[in-house]
Formats: structure tokens, C-alpha cells, sequence
């Protein structure tokens, strides 16, 4: 397994935290799922490409990571995360092997 490189505003990562009840360090762990699936999210951004992933993290929770790639995508900044709704669930689930 390659490591990953992540960067964050901490300050977002503290409101989003408080918000969803996710940290961001968790969030990373959902890169790791090979499971994962990952969509561009063209709707949110006029200034980057955002992506959303659909992965389970560490502690097995589904979780939908909004991120850009820096650095020629050498490193994934986090914008925000949450807990996947129930829809997103049974999507992430429909695609296990």
C-alpha cells in the first residue's frame, strides 16, 4: 500500500468535526478502502475539480469525502466529510465484491 499524502485548513477540519462528528484523520483512512468509489463533483466548484469518495474508514463507518487534488496530484486536500445517508449506504454496498 502507497502512503498517501493529505493536507487540510484546521480550522475546517474542527467545524466540519463538530458538524458531522467526523475528523478528518478518520476521513483519510477511507482512501485506503479498495472498495472505495470516487466521482468528480463538478457542481460544487467553479475554481478546482472537487471529487467525492464513497469509502469506509478505519473504524467502519461509510463516509463521503469531498477532496481536490494539489501538487500534481501528489496530495489530497480534504474539504469535508460525513457519514454516508442511507442511500449513499446501499450504493457503496451495492458494489462490494
Amino acid at each position: 500500500m502507497s502512503d498517501l499524502i493529505f493536507e487540510w485548513d484546521d480550522r475546517k477540519a474542527q467545524q466540519n468535526e463538530q458538524k458531522h462528528g467526523i475528523s478528518f484523520e478518520e476521513a483519510q483512512t477511507a482512501f485506503y478502502d479498495d472498495n472505495a468509489r470516487l466521482s468528480h463533483d463538478p457542481d460544487h466548484s467553479q475554481d478546482e475539480d472537487r471529487y467525492i469518495l464513497l469509502g469506509i474508514s478505519a473504524i467502519l463507518r461509510i463516509l463521503v469525502v469531498c477532496h481536490v487534488y494539489r501538487q500534481n496530484d501528489e496530495v489530497i486536500r480534504i474539504i469535508s466529510a460525513r457519514r454516508a445517508t442511507k442511500q449513499e449506504q446501499k450504493q457503496y454496498q451495492r458494489f462490494l465484491p
